[in-house]
């Protein structure tokens, strides 16, 4: 590769950034010096490709034009592209968010070749692998470019671990699929291993590791695994929807054909993201740039769903609607499984004891055909949570207030470029709190860079499964050995954790809500895989009981899934909401991607109950403030950011 076009960096200073755009380059030295600009952190999915544009398709042609479009409020339409850029920098913990793998393919279609930063997020990393664009953490290659050096990519590839350098050399991971399904692939890691104390996910990971044998006789199962370890691993659920289904299943038919999906009862598909954009509060602004092609992506998904067998949950469909990752706790994950979605979002499954994680359009494909799925095994640290939430402190305010740690915000159990961490949640405090509570903890691990979150056995995930399943779990269950290995232990006394937010930009800007100081409130929404369950609403209902929506203020209410929403109206509270004025919608995953009531108007500042609060991430420039469910419900009785217990 060679530098024919221009290198744009992702400062922190939007003038910065508009120079460069305006065509004012900032030299490489300078970039490398002791007076280099701060970089952006966390430069997000939504950033470069928005939830709307999304919508429009997933090829390079349509997507490239809406790279970074309002990065910052200052990048423009086609800005990118049309700048003649060729390398794009940015500064730790690039690729934060989603797990939407048309973020790098809109990269590719802006024109953009190599990417620099100082650090990647594991999905947007493995998309950037699985689908064949270069990068890089070594900053000095931009000197080598700028110095007209021709910098070989085999040399980037090669700087990767085994598994990654064997899918970028065999050109990406679908070729390198074919070359497994033909039996030209063999465990390039020691498969006869003593057994060894071990962590919960690398006990599942040991379980479901690839040990040799083709598509009719694989053999899984490996004494033991340790961190950044890369094998193959047998999947359990697979599941996708309509934002990266229609990607999927083109990727399938082009590499695959008409080859049947591994055990299709195992992969169910959701029509749960488009289902509220033509709800009547929705702006027309947003029904007539999202409609009509969320509508074409859902059909796609649907006939991908007929021609392989596959089951399908939404509205009017074979299956109940909701959220995809509430109906997967509820009637897919198991403890000791490996759950895979095209959502970021799929740790809620860890709940359940399982190894569940977020991956990208290409590595579905991958599983749908194999069964198998790539991982790279993490660190863990154990939390161990004790004391009394009193009934006031949320599983919500403890997520924001465990991510916002400067551990978890500046990733300080990473070494290398590649390395990935996962929480195990234990400790006598988990008792107190139910499995939908549970799942918020779960959810939002991805939201502190981390691959996802795993509860240990414990009474509440028992009681769940005994009820929603059948039966005695308890030998399913994965036990942390007493003596394995941990990054770090963290000892949290629920007394010293205070209600907390997450301030406008990243689900990782924690403050203690006492801190946050006087903040007006306009638009408050109780929704999402993090906000929605009955327990949610149930919390929400407690604090709005007797009392009335603050003059001027929206309150919107999206029940998780059919199941939450026919327990809720049972139990009077979606009547509770509408007689306050609320907008109650179906359920659905609308508010927390702009999808749905909710979208903050001009002006409007949000408290919401999702899990992700970045720029333009709901659907409007206007500042989101993270809560739970209670600080939520005060804050629409007061108009202001609200303890409940003021009131």
């Amino acid at each position: 590769m060679k530098l024919t076009g221009r290198i744009l960096v992702l400062t922190d200073d939007p003038a910065v950034i508009r120079a460069q755009l305006d065509g004012d380059d900032l030299p490489v030295d300078r970039l490398l010096g002791p007076d280099a600009p701060p970089l952006h952190y966390g430069v997000n999915t939504d950033a470069m490709i928005s939830g709307a544009a999304c919508t429009l398709g997933y090829t390079p042609e349509i997507l490239g034009p809406y790279f970074l479009q309002d990065f910052k409020e200052v990048v423009g339409h086609d800005e990118v592209r049309r700048g003649g850029f060729q390398v794009i920098v940015g500064g730790d913990a690039y690729g934060s968010g989603s797990s939407r793998e048309v973020a790098v393919v809109a990269h590719q279609g802006a024109g953009i070749e190599l990417v620099v930063a100082r650090s990647f997020q594991r999905i947007f990393q493995e998309n950037m692998v699985y689908g064949g664009m270069p990068f890089t953490t070594d900053f000095g290659v931009l000197q080598r470019l700028v110095a007209g050096e021709d910098v070989d990519v085999a040399e980037l590839h090669d700087a990767l671990p085994p598994f990654f350098r064997q899918v970028a050399h065999a050109g990406g991971l679908l070729e390198y699929g074919k070359q497994w399904l033909s039996g030209q692939v063999r465990p390039w890691y020691e498969t006869e291993r003593p057994t060894e104390p071990m962590t919960v996910i690398e006990k599942i990971v040991a379980r479901k590791t690839w040990r040799g044998g083709g598509e009719a006789d694989a053999r899984f199962g490996i004494g033991h695994v340790r961190p950044g370890d890369q094998v193959l691993c047998r999947t359990g659920f697979r599941g996708m929807h309509e934002y990266t289904a229609g990607m999927c299943m083109a990727l399938y038919e082009e590499a695959f054909g008409d080859d049947r999906v591994y055990e299709p009862d195992q992969v169910a598909a959701f029509e749960d993201h488009f289902v509220l954009i033509d709800q009547p509060t929705v702006p027309e602004t947003v029904k007539r740039s999202r409609l009509e092609p969320a509508r074409r992506l859902a059909r796609e998904m649907l006939d991908a769903c007929e021609q392989h067998g596959l089951r399908l949950h939404g509205p009017g469909r074979p299956l109940p609607a909701g959220v995809c990752h509430r109906i997967v706790v509820e009637s897919y994950a198991r403890p000791g499984d490996i759950v895979v979605l095209t959502d970021s979002h799929s740790p809620t499954a860890g709940v359940l004891n399982a190894f569940a994680f977020g991956v990208g359009s290409t590595a579905m494909t991958f599983a749908l055909r194999t069964g198998l799925i790539p991982v790279t095994v993490p660190k863990t640290v154990r939390v161990v949570v004790r004391g009394d939430a009193r009934g006031v402190l949320s599983p919500k305010d403890l997520v924001l207030h465990l991510i916002g740690d400067p551990y978890f915000r500046e990733e300080q159990w990473r070494t290398l470029p590649t390395d990935t961490c996962v929480i195990q949640l234990g400790g006598p405090g988990l008792d107190q709190w139910n499995v939908d509570e549970l799942s918020v903890i779960t959810n939002m691990t991805v939201e502190g860079g981390l691959m996802t979150g795993v509860v240990e056995p414990c009474k509440p995930l028992l009681e769940f499964l005994a009820e929603r399943r059948g039966g005695d779990w308890s030998d399913r269950m994965v036990h942390p050995d007493p003596d394995a290995r941990y990054e770090r232990v963290i000892e949290l006394d629920l007394d010293e954790v205070p209600l907390t937010v997450a301030t406008p930009g990243d689900s990782r800007n924690r403050r203690a809500l006492t801190d946050v100081g006087d903040v007006a409130i306009h638009n408050v929404v109780i929704a999402s895989c993090t906000g929605g369950s009955l327990a949610d609403l149930r919390a929400a209902a407690a604090v709005l009981q007797g009392r009335r929506l603050a003059d001027g203020v929206r309150l919107t209410v999206t029940p998780s899934s059919d199941d939450v929403a026919r327990q809720a109206q049972q139990e009077g509270l979606l009547q509770l909401f509408s007689d306050l004025g609320a907008v109650v919608t179906p359920p659905g995953c609308g508010s927390c991607i702009g999808n749905g009531p909710g979208v903050p108007l001009p002006g409007e500042t949000t408290a919401s109950t999702t899990n992700r609060n970045f720029d333009r991430r709901m659907g409007g420039p206007g500042p989101v403030y993270l809560v739970s469910p209670a600080v939520a419900a005060a804050s629409a009785v007061t108009g202001r950011l609200t303890d409940p217990r003021s009131l």
